[in-house]
């Protein structure tokens, strides 16, 4: 992905947090990319083409929302609402097609290069698949480890969330 074709997304925000999220969006498509030969056509219940297509920013069918939808970047600059107690949130469902993904300031806190990498697959499960917490965690654990060999440790958000009473597991 370009940064002009994220500047068209992402209007008024920062030229160092386009960067920014332009390294996050890149490495989360690279390592689904890395992992696609080992995958299936589903990940834990997610459409692996519709998530591979919303990764990329384009167009996704096959996910849990009827018809086309499309993802769209928003970067909040204050810490309210929501953006008070998460790095990235999804707006769900989609209306008209849209699936706000909104990328809050913790998200561009310097030196998370990889914890952004991992939102951005974490968060892009919810775009495609919906809200269920542990099964976002299960697909971005998963790419993680096809991609590198290891996964990013998250047992206290695991716990938190119950995920081990789920027919969702971690690598």
């Amino acid at each position: 992905m370009s940064a002009m074709a994220l500047l068209c997304l992402v209007p008024a925000a920062q030229a160092d947090d386009q960067a920014v999220l332009e390294r996050a969006m890149d490495g989360a498509l690279g390592q689904l990319e890395r992992a696609l030969p080992q995958l299936d056509a589903t990940l834990f219940g997610v459409n692996v083409t519709a998530y591979h297509d919303a990764l990329a920013l384009r167009p996704f069918s096959g996910g849990s929302w009827a018809g086309q939808n499309v993802v769209d970047l928003t970067i909040r600059g204050e810490a309210s609402g929501s953006c008070s107690r998460y790095a990235a949130f999804v707006r769900l469902p989609p209306v008209d097609g849209r699936v706000p993904l909104v990328l809050c300031p913790q998200f561009f806190t310097p030196g998370a290069d990889e914890l952004r990498v991992l939102t951005v697959l974490h968060e892009m499960v919810h775009v495609v698949a919906g809200r269920d917490e542990c099964q976002a965690m299960a697909v971005a654990a998963r790419v993680e480890q096809l991609a590198r060999g290891t996964f990013t440790p998250v047992d206290a958000y695991w716990r938190a969330n119950g995920c081990a009473a789920t027919r969702y597991r971690l690598p």
